[in-house]
């Protein structure tokens, strides 16, 4: 088994728990907030920095213990950074679409129903 320097240890623990609080800030968030729309903003902004965390933290260990970068974990961080807030985007969106087809009369952003259909 490989002993872990300390020097790569403790960068990494602590991208780790950065990561991690990131993420229970966001999953609490969405069981706190009351509305469907204030539940969107936490879980896609703060989850995607939780995330690139817990990337950073991964590509730093494995690339000190081969002796080489690892890059590869950056296509996987890339790839839920941008589809977590284009996800919670086309959610919200869709709710949206949904409030005014059944005449909710507290949409966020005000009076809807000037706009053009």
């Amino acid at each position: 088994m490989n002993d872990i320097p300390l020097w790569l240890a403790i960068p990494a623990a602590v991208l780790l728990v950065i990561g991690g609080t990131l993420s229970l800030i966001g999953a609490s968030g969405v069981v706190r907030l009351g509305s469907f729309y204030q539940r969107m903003h936490a879980p896609s902004m703060i989850t995607s920095w939780g995330t690139g965390s817990v990337v950073l933290a991964s590509m730093l260990f494995y690339s000190g213990l081969s002796g080489k970068p690892v890059l590869h974990d950056i296509i996987i961080g890339i790839f839920i950074m941008i589809t977590t807030p284009v996800t919670m985007l086309l959610l919200s969106r869709a709710a949206v679409q949904r409030d005014q087809a059944q005449g909710t009369p507290d949409l966020p952003g005000g009076n809807q129903s000037d706009k053009p259909e």
